[in-house]
């Protein structure tokens, strides 16, 4: 497919004009950052990982009627999707006490919380994401009463499935962070899942040995990212088990070849 003209970039994937209106292609970069973009890296292939298993995810997700912008996964590292109006709300979901929950409450890691509870922050870099309330939501005007009550429904409703998916391959949810969109029907907007689910965004900790199979990795200098999201991708069933033939960096599987 023909590059076509850059609409926005950000941290983790970049989105460009799609093919028809309304829709955009969604790429899936190799860059690495963590706490608000203070710390920045590579890792090698992660797109292509990323882009594999946000597409199984939310395929499933549209099985059991969660609306979202994923249309189809167009190569290894892009997606079409629909265009959605960004709704300027990060939700993260938690079961687990891990991250900033256990800095700002003294709860120790690993702690598995009383019932799931749903933050939100202000997607706004330059502010470093802060939490808000429904207070500020609804005080400022960035989503109606109405679309929070359809966004905690859906975050709760895709965290049941989630835990239930992961479970059955032996990983732990311990949190993760969703966005939604608006898209439009004449003057009535509809909320819909977007962005990406993927380790990305997720904390997936092994069940029985609480490694940790996700972007905490690089957060903390764990080394081994790559792996950890390939086993991801393996546990389910997008990759075949073991062997080289499962590395997706190409350019690094081809040397490693000879070739």
């Amino acid at each position: 497919m023909a590059r076509r003209r850059q609409i926005y970039e950000g941290k983790a994937k970049i989105l460009y004009e799609g093919p028809e209106p309304g829709t955009l292609i969604q790429y899936f970069k190799d860059d690495a950052t963590a706490f608000n973009n203070q710390k920045k890296g590579t890792i090698n292939g992660k797109g292509v990982l990323n882009n594999r298993i946000s597409e199984h995810i939310f395929t499933l997700l549209d099985l059991i009627g969660v609306p979202t912008h994923f249309i189809r996964r167009l190569n290894m590292r892009e997606q079409l999707i629909r265009q959605v109006e960004i709704v300027p709300i990060e939700v993260m979901v938690r079961n687990v006490a891990a991250g900033t929950l256990s800095k700002r409450l003294g709860i120790e890691e690993g702690t598995k919380l009383p019932r799931t509870i749903i933050e939100y922050a202000l997607k706004d870099d330059a502010l470093g994401d802060p939490m808000i309330t429904d207070e500020h939501i609804a005080a400022f005007g960035w989503a109606s009463q109405e679309e929070m009550h359809d966004i905690a429904d859906l975050a709760i409703r895709i965290n049941d499935f989630l835990c239930g998916l992961f479970a059955g391959v032996g990983i732990r949810l311990v949190d993760f962070k969703l966005e939604f969109g608006r898209i439009w029907d004449n003057d009535y907007g509809r909320i819909i899942l977007a962005d990406e689910i993927s380790p990305d965004c997720c904390r997936l900790w092994d069940m029985e040995t609480s490694e940790k199979l996700d972007k905490d990795r690089f957060r903390r200098d764990l080394g081994g990212e790559v792996e950890a999201y390939q086993e991801v991708a393996r546990r389910l069933g997008l990759l075949p088990e073991g062997g080289d033939h499962a590395v997706l960096d190409l350019d690094s599987h081809r040397k490693k070849r000879g070739r």
